[in-house]
C-alpha cells in the first residue's frame, strides 16, 4: 500500500504504476459534469481561481449527506476536461469507469485512479467539507475535502490502463 499525502509531487506521480494500491491523505477537489467545464471556462479566461491545482487532487463526485462515490469518469464532460486540468497541476483524477485510449495516452503528468465502489468506505475518510466553488451548484458545487487514508488503485499510468489488459 502506498501513501500518499497532499499536495502530490512528481516524484509521488513517478513512482506510481498500475494496480499498485493507495491510501490517499490531505486535501481532495470535488467535480462532475455540472462544475468541470465551468472550471475549464475559468482557466481558458485567464481568471484567478479560489483554491490551487498545483499538486491536487481531483474526486469525480456530488457531495451529499448520503456520502460520496465516484461517477462514472468517462463522460465527456468529465473526460475532457482531465488534461487540461493536469495541464494546469492537477496530479490525480479519481473516478469510475474506463477512460477513451486518447486520454489515457495524453495523461502523461497524472495518473487515474479507480476506488472501490463502497460509499461508506469513501465517505468514512472525510474529515472535513468545504464547499470553494460553484456553491449554486449544490451537491456537485466542488468542494475541498480534507481526507484521511481514502483508498483507490492506479487505473492508468504512463501512458498504460489497466482497462486493455
Amino acid at each position: 500500500m502506498i501513501k500518499l499525502k497532499t499536495p502530490i509531487t512528481n516524484e509521488d506521480i513517478d513512482k506510481l504504476k498500475i494496480k499498485d494500491k493507495v491510501l490517499i491523505s490531505g486535501d481532495i477537489y470535488t467535480g462532475r459534469d455540472a462544475v468541470l467545464p465551468k472550471l475549464v471556462k475559468l482557466i481558458k479566461k485567464g481568471n484567478k481561481l479560489p483554491f490551487s491545482l498545483k499538486g491536487s487532487i481531483f474526486l469525480h463526485t456530488a457531495v451529499s449527506v448520503a456520502g460520496i462515490s465516484p461517477t462514472s469518469s468517462n463522460k465527456k464532460e468529465i473526460e475532457l476536461p482531465m488534461i487540461l486540468l493536469s495541464n494546469k497541476g492537477v496530479k490525480i483524477h479519481i473516478g469510475k469507469g474506463s477512460l477513451s485510449t486518447d486520454t489515457t495516452k495524453d495523461l502523461r503528468d497524472a495518473v487515474f485512479i479507480v476506488t472501490p465502489s463502497v460509499a461508506g468506505i469513501l465517505t468514512k475518510t472525510i474529515i472535513r467539507k468545504k464547499i470553494v466553488a460553484f456553491e449554486e451548484e449544490g451537491i456537485e458545487a466542488i468542494f475541498k475535502l480534507t481526507v484521511k487514508d481514502f483508498p483507490g488503485i492506479v487505473a492508468i499510468s504512463k501512458g498504460e490502463s489497466i482497462f486493455n489488459q
